[in-house]
């Protein structure tokens, strides 16, 4: 089980060089940590963009195109022709990259929907903490949420991390049809206890005292294996995730990294939240689950 950001490096040092295009990059090149990922074997780069001026002190291709659209669209091409493993986000708007890339007919989704991990390397316990929806889905419905689900299930398994446990968050920790991210949590428990996302342990609803503290879920007669031992916490909208994904980040102080699961290949999305230096974990994460 890879129980830290040193690990997940570690682990990627030993999958082989992939292919990963930067679309599109600008006249600085690409970000820092991708020239590092280079220098420590893990991938091979392609640029598409101003190919004049974006690389002047590296022999990595270059393919001209200015338009960012054309970028991603000639990206998402290059991915799905085999041609490249992974593709990593440069200068363009974030809103034009998710729709291009989660194109149900020229982009890279694979099943129901595509939602992104936050994964986090905190101080203690000595394991990884994940977040997640924290930046695609809005309002998920409950089939949203079971896809969800399972796009985080599918990182962990590649994060070897065994008999999962899940907090299915809500204000609340009672099932109260009133509030319809309860009975979500609440069908997503009973699917896990009949087995239906294998080896995994779903409690909720749990709000996140209860969540996070087996001493909180205890005062208020919670009983749980999940209790202050989850692995992943499933958010139960997009603003609940980002929100406790920034807490981590800026007043917990946590190393975050990200990345967009439910997609046919890696894709490393640009988020404002993550420091350049874990910008090199995201292509780790990017390289362990590329041919997964």
């Amino acid at each position: 089980m890879l129980r830290n950001f040193q690990d997940i490096r570690e682990a990627a040092r030993k999958e082989g060089k992939k292919r990963i295009i930067l679309t599109p990059s600008g006249p600085e090149g690409g970000p820092e940590a991708l020239y590092e990922a280079v220098r420590d074997g893990w991938v091979t780069p392609v640029f598409i963009g101003e190919g004049s001026s974006t690389d002047k002190t590296h022999d990595f291709e270059i393919i001209n195109e200015r338009d960012p659209r054309k970028c991603v669209m000639l990206a998402l091409d290059m991915v799905r022709g085999k041609k490249m493993d992974i593709v990593m986000q440069g200068a363009v708007e974030h809103q034009l990259f998710l729709d291009l890339v989660l194109d149900r007919e020229k982009g890279l989704l694979q099943g129901r929907v595509a939602s992104l991990v936050s994964v986090f390397d905190p101080p203690a316990p000595d394991r990884l903490t994940m977040i997640t929806d924290a930046y695609i889905n809005n309002n998920p419905s409950i089939t949203e949420k079971i896809a969800i689900t399972e796009n985080a299930i599918k990182l962990a398994r590649v994060l070897g991390i065994g008999s999962l446990k899940i907090a299915a968050l809500s204000a609340i920790e009672q099932v109260n049809p009133a509030i319809p991210s309860t009975m979500d949590a609440a069908i997503l428990a009973k699917m896990a206890e009949r087995k239906q996302f294998g080896d995994v342990i779903i409690e909720g609803p749990l709000d996140m005292d209860c969540a996070a503290s087996e001493k909180a879920a205890a005062r208020k007669g919670v009983q749980s294996q999940v209790t202050g031992k989850a692995d992943i916490y499933l958010a139960p909208n997009v603003e609940a995730g980002y929100l406790m994904a920034q807490i981590f980040v800026f007043i917990a102080g946590m190393p975050m990294a990200g990345i967009l699961m439910g997609t046919t290949h890696p894709v490393i999305v640009d988020l404002p939240i993550t420091s350049g230096e874990n910008k090199l974990v995201e292509i780790a994460l990017a390289v362990l689950l590329s041919g997964k």
